[in-house]
């Protein structure tokens, strides 16, 4: 018996299994972030097509006025707030005498929000829309 046999010593063993510890570890956290992205790309999107979905809703067969209003979507989980309000061109002096009867421009801000609501979780949408008023009661259409 002159040879002596070689193999793993405990140490070595202990020392491999910590360093593939580590690199799971590692790879399953990127998997993670790579997940929340995900989500957060489609919960994103969905509260897009909701806004979309809205705005095209909003001034059809009902009076569009300035003022807020708020709802929800999906049970709850999107909440939105429209905000509509005169449009008011900040480049122009502001009108001195208003037509009741001339086709007013209003500014539309609807914000959608999801989850708890933090800046990532938060889409702001603006649009203009012009509208003409009702030439019976002068309220606009």
């Amino acid at each position: 018996m002159g040879g002596r046999q070689r193999g793993y010593t405990l140490i070595e063993v202990l020392v491999a299994f910590a360093v593939l510890a580590l690199a799971l570890t590692l790879l399953l956290g990127t998997l993670s972030g790579a997940t929340r992205q995900v989500r957060w790309s489609a919960d994103a999107g969905r509260a897009a097509l909701h806004a979309q979905s809205l705005l095209a809703q909003v001034g059809v067969g009902e009076v569009l006025q300035p003022g807020r209003s708020d709802g929800t979507f999906d049970d709850g989980r999107y909440r939105w707030v429209l905000e509509v309000a005169p449009y008011v061109d900040p480049e122009l002096p502001p009108a001195v005498t208003v037509d009741p009867f001339a086709p007013q421009m209003l500014a539309l801000q609807l914000t959608v929000t999801w989850g708890r609501g933090g800046a990532r979780e938060r889409l702001q949408v603006q649009s203009l829309r012009l509208v003409q008023p009702d030439p019976d009661t002068g309220l606009t259409l």
